[in-house]
């Protein structure tokens, strides 16, 4: 029996968290469900976006998997997405992003992993709001320590990347394709620019490879914006790419496109001793409650959850199932028809309904 905190989320969340909760059950492995619940309604009961029980309940029960989380943008809380990574120490973002027959992409040769480091960079959330007194005093320190002057006008975000964090986010980058069975990592960096926290990851993603040279995993490295037309141009090429976490941001979702968007993307954020599942797709809102968005990206997180808690024949049944069910085409979502308007779309619920009739 494994225990799992279940966390469904706000907007279009529920949804698909238990319909990928069905299916993971259909499956036949014996899962204690611990329900636990984060976000906008949340915040407006209890005064935060994510209580203590939350965390607590991922802490003892060491695996968690989350239907999305709305964000406000511009005001209001931090992402809650970024607080549970902080909190629990989440360093890796997993993003497989793989083409499956059936979806509409330009590039079935397209079989991508995603590695993003997720405590430092630009999202460490080291910020001053412009026209604060704070925000004046960490400007007249830069030009005392740099001479070099920042526009009055200016808010300031501080970009951190350390020896000890590009180590365990390359390393753990390296391991993975090691079990996997994948065959390169690229470090993805814009060291040509940014020569003390870019150069610094670039020299330690260089170093730690060095570690692996007799693992017959090859390593290279790329500059992020070759890298995004290396991707489109021809993604056939690249592998396992690990990058810091504002790129890995950027061209995770890249990496998605490629493969027919975010609707058929898995996450993952793992720690040491933690991980918590959850789709790459936001909480779309405006769709909540009209059985309505593609729950593939959540199942399949469902299917990442399988394998770390060791029940891969699960996983492969469970895969294989959402396999079918796209390359028919009949019971799928309005966005994985043809045409958008097609009226033999099907719901939601009814999508899971053919996946868990799938796996027989």
């Amino acid at each position: 029996m494994h225990r799992v905190t279940f966390i469904p989320g706000d907007g279009t969340g529920p949804e698909v968290a238990w319909a990928m909760r069905r299916c993971v059950d259909a499956t036949g492995v014996a899962i204690e469900w611990e329900e636990q619940h984060a976000g906008v309604e949340v915040m407006e009961e209890k005064g935060t976006p994510l209580p203590p029980e939350v965390l607590e309940s991922i802490r003892r029960n060491k695996v968690a998997i989350k239907g999305p989380i709305t964000t406000p943008v511009g005001k209001g809380f931090r992402s809650v997405n970024v607080a549970l990574r902080k909190e629990l120490d989440l360093f890796a973002c997993l993003r497989p992003c793989k083409y499956y027959p059936g979806v509409r992409s330009r590039y079935p040769e397209a079989d991508l992993v995603i590695v993003r480091e997720n405590t430092e960079d630009l999202y460490a959330g080291i910020e001053f709001q412009q026209g604060t007194p704070e925000c004046e005093e960490a400007m007249a320190h830069i030009a005392r320590l740099s001479g070099s002057s920042i526009r009055p006008d200016s808010g300031l975000s501080i970009k951190p990347i350390s020896i000890s964090g590009t180590q365990r986010i390359v390393r753990w980058a390296f391991e993975y394709a090691k079990a996997n069975g994948r065959r390169k990592v690229t470090a993805v960096h814009k060291a040509n620019i940014m020569k003390f926290t870019d150069g610094l990851y670039l020299e330690v993603a260089r170093q730690v490879a060095e570690e692996y040279a007799d693992s017959g995993i090859e390593f290279e490295d790329r500059i992020v914006d070759n890298m995004c037309m290396q991707l489109v141009q021809k993604p056939e090429l690249y592998d396992v790419l690990v990058l810091p976490n504002l790129y890995g941001d950027i061209v995770s979702d890249l990496a998605c496109g490629l493969v027919g968007g975010l609707g058929v993307a898995p996450g993952a954020n793992m720690g040491d001793e933690v991980a918590v599942f959850e789709p790459t797709h936001g909480s779309a809102p405006k769709y909540a409650g009209q059985n309505k968005v593609n729950p593939v990206a959540t199942i399949l997180s469902g299917v990442l959850m399988l394998r770390h808690l060791g029940e891969s024949d699960a996983a492969d049944r469970l895969e294989a199932a959402v396999s079918k069910v796209i390359a028919e085409g009949k019971d799928v979502t309005y966005d994985m028809k043809p045409q958008r308007d097609d009226p033999t779309a099907v719901g939601t619920s009814q999508m899971a309904d053919a996946i868990i009739a799938a796996m027989g």
